[in-house]
């Protein structure tokens, strides 16, 4: 029985994670992204573990998806609403009044993030397609892209770069472009090894090198560029396999 409930047990701290990272949310932006980095480490233990284990359930399907939700869905989408507001307060989004004169409702369209997410967690669940790639971006690859901006923030005060990524319209563009990915239907591939070969294997091995490159050289700005690095391969390689 302890046995079993292992793999379950580590997905509980993908939620805890979530549950965390909602609460800093309203204090400290880094630590939100920190808990979605810790929770992807998460994410990724469970299923080895349960593949290890030889333990894997429907029950632990369906609660990886309900933490997924709540971590790289609702967490995200609150982090993109207050760099929003924090964007609002900024005096080139006010007018004369100093009231904002980005509309404050549009600043909910952030949690486009955490519906699509939902969305595409429904369709995986009940997609058998997606069991050696997926179709649409992945829950965590979105997450991490968008809990990149406060690190990335914090790592570059003061700077044009960090005004950008508190820009209300910025953000609200990328939050619906990203929304889009999640549920797209466009083929990405997966970071799963069957075999440890170069031939089936060239295009992972090209993306991991340079992640680990642009991590090193980066540091957390290059996590935005890991994944649309990862888009671009995936797009890349698709066109190559529908023109051979």
């Amino acid at each position: 029985m302890i046995k079993k409930n292992i793999p379950n047990a580590i997905t509980s701290l993908n939620l805890l994670c979530g549950c965390i990272g909602i609460v800093y949310a309203f204090t400290d932006l880094t630590v939100s992204s920190y808990m979605i980095f810790l929770a992807c480490i998460f994410d990724f233990l469970d299923g080895f573990v349960a593949r290890l284990l030889k333990v894997s359930s429907p029950i632990g399907k369906e609660l990886d998806s309900l933490a997924d939700v709540v971590t790289f869905g609702v967490l995200p989408g609150l982090i993109v609403y207050n760099l929003m507001t924090v964007g609002m307060l900024d005096k080139l989004f006010q007018g004369v009044d100093g009231e904002a004169i980005f509309p404050t409702g549009l600043s909910f369209i952030a949690f486009s993030i955490s519906i699509f997410s939902a969305v595409r967690l429904a369709i995986f669940n009940l997609d058998t397609r997606q069991s050696d790639s997926f179709l649409g971006l992945p829950t965590p690859a979105n997450a991490l892209f968008f809990a990149s901006f406060p690190l990335i923030i914090e790592q570059y005060p003061d700077t044009s770069l960090s005004a950008y990524l508190v820009n209300p319209y910025l953000l609200l563009s990328i939050s619906l472009v990203m929304s889009y990915m999640l549920v797209s239907g466009v083929p990405l591939f997966a970071l799963k090894f069957k075999s440890f070969g170069w031939g089936k294997n060239k295009l992972k091995y090209i993306f991991l090198v340079s992640a680990i490159v642009l991590f090193i050289t980066l540091n957390v700005l290059s996590i935005p560029i890991i994944i649309f690095l990862y888009i671009i391969l995936s797009l890349a390689e698709n066109k190559i396999k529908i023109s051979s």
